[in-house]
């Protein structure tokens, strides 16, 4: 029996490595068709009551909602249904926060949405550069960066003024990002000072827009989603910190800034599944999802003779490889 359970999961492994995330949302029709401003959307989802995502007919309901579970995972961090800093939350809701999703750069929404839309949206999103397998990975999918900057932006900015102004000499966002580029720099130098791990050099981005950029970078170091060797080579001519115990040990300032649990940031990184407070069958290590994780420690469990409810899936009172295959199955969304 135990040959037969490796040779299923060996030939399955690709399968799994591939599958879908849980996501409990649901994606609506447009609710403003007549908005000048979004009506060349087709699909919506109102995230946690604070936060719109409107996305053009030809972007994937499995874009859309990956777009949306990233959102609830950076509100909610600790997926309990509960956005984790109300302040965040009403600063949100009452700036009708949103994340467009557009079919690419040419389209005519685009303007739609910058010259009409009378809320808050500070960044966008393309077809291209969303890929539901692999959340905020550096390179393939851009939706943990371009929505922590409308949260931020459209959040933080204004309700956490003294820490995270973006103008110079406003904010400990200011001050630190200073001393990350090796001095004050209004406009790009020719070369920032040796000393420098922030280097960011597009001419069209401002002090502000720095800030901004900035601010995602201690994010995302903090959370280790660049913490692998090739993204870490990709970003080293804009952001030296690739690993969380670099950031902790080199830029002092915004690790104590993140971590102060008063300002309530998020401290995981999304893992593009969000379905708080539910009953998953089949997550066997009891982590949200149902995975290759889950697939593992149901072999480890069938091969050590123990029962576990979590695993009896079809309820005979004994676990087996039957409920193994139940499991891949629940993966592949049969």
């Amino acid at each position: 029996m135990i040959q037969y359970i490796i040779i299923y999961f060996i030939a399955l492994l690709p399968v799994l490595l591939q599958a879908e995330n849980e996501v409990c949302f649901e994606i609506e029709s447009n609710p403003n068709p007549f908005d000048p401003a979004l009506n060349s959307f087709s699909k919506y989802v109102n995230v946690l009551d604070c936060f719109h995502i409107y996305a053009e007919s030809s972007i994937s309901d499995a874009k859309v909602l990956h777009a949306a579970s990233v959102v609830a995972e950076l509100l909610d961090n600790n997926e309990d249904g509960i956005v984790d800093d109300p302040l965040l939350e009403a600063e949100l809701h009452n700036g009708d926060a949103m994340m467009p999703i557009f079919s690419s750069e040419w389209s005519p929404a685009m303007d739609d949405v910058w010259d009409y839309y009378d809320g808050c949206v500070s960044a966008a999103l393309f077809n291209n550069e969303i890929d539901p397998s692999q959340p905020g990975h550096w390179g393939d999918d851009a939706s943990v960066e371009e929505i922590l900057h409308t949260i931020n932006h459209c959040g933080h900015v204004s309700i956490y003024p003294a820490i995270f102004s973006l103008w110079p000499n406003s904010s400990l966002l200011s001050d630190a990002m200073d001393i990350a580029r090796g001095g004050q720099f209004i406009n790009i130098p020719n070369q920032y000072p040796e000393e420098a791990w922030y280097h960011y050099d597009d001419w069209t981005c401002d002090y502000e827009c720095m800030a901004i950029e900035y601010l995602y970078w201690c994010i995302v170091s903090h959370m280790g989603i660049l913490d692998d060797t090739q993204t870490c080579n990709g970003i080293d001519n804009e952001w030296e910190l690739c690993t969380p115990e670099l950031f902790e040990s080199t830029d002092v300032s915004m690790y104590a800034v993140l971590t102060d649990p008063q300002y309530k940031l998020p401290q995981l990184a999304p893992d593009g599944s969000y379905c708080p407070n539910a009953e998953i069958a089949g997550d066997v290590n009891g982590d949200g999802v149902v995975n290759i994780l889950d697939v593992v420690a149901a072999v480890n469990i069938v091969l050590s003779g123990e029962y576990q409810t979590s695993v009896d899936l079809n309820e005979d009172e004994s676990v087996d490889i039957l409920d193994v295959i139940l499991i891949v199955l629940i993966i592949q969304g049969e």
